[in-house]
């Protein structure tokens, strides 16, 4: 894949200082259709540095599936279609695999002493990956 193509952008609104208590933060990511290899275009998944912290994420276009792993390994997924909205509860990591064939587009609200932690699923990976398989995206 060509180093300048863009998987996902992310915009996002910080109105208190991170780490401020009780505040929240909100954002908007657009993650583009394709894949390496077998594997759809996804997101870094990460938990949250403070781990009971939650989030919420409103699909607004495209198609793909919400990737969830708690702290043992478990891992699901969730559709995300125009109009759905999902619950992060914390301690549980999250990413977000494009399987459609237009961009992705998501809005998500945290809370802005949440924090992130990129660094355990860098190192240990997520439980299962999205791939495409005889031709429907599957989780294994």
């Amino acid at each position: 894949m060509p180093p300048e193509t863009e998987v996902y952008r992310v915009r996002f609104w910080r109105p208190v200082p991170d780490g401020t208590p009780g505040g929240l933060f909100w954002g908007a990511t657009i993650l583009q259709p394709g894949r390496v290899g077998d594997e759809f275009f996804m997101t870094h998944g990460h938990f949250h540095a403070n781990r009971d912290r939650a989030e919420i994420y409103a699909t607004v276009q495209g198609a793909g599936e919400l990737l969830l792993m708690d702290e043992s390994g478990a891992t699901w997924s969730q559709p995300m279609k125009p109009g759905t909205v999902h619950y992060i509860p914390g301690g549980v990591a999250h990413r977000v695999v494009n399987t459609g064939s237009e961009p992705l587009t998501f809005l998500a609200s945290w809370p802005s002493d949440a924090g992130h932690d990129y660094g355990s699923i860098r190192t240990a990976g997520f439980g299962k990956r999205m791939i495409l398989k005889d031709g429907e995206p599957c989780l294994v």
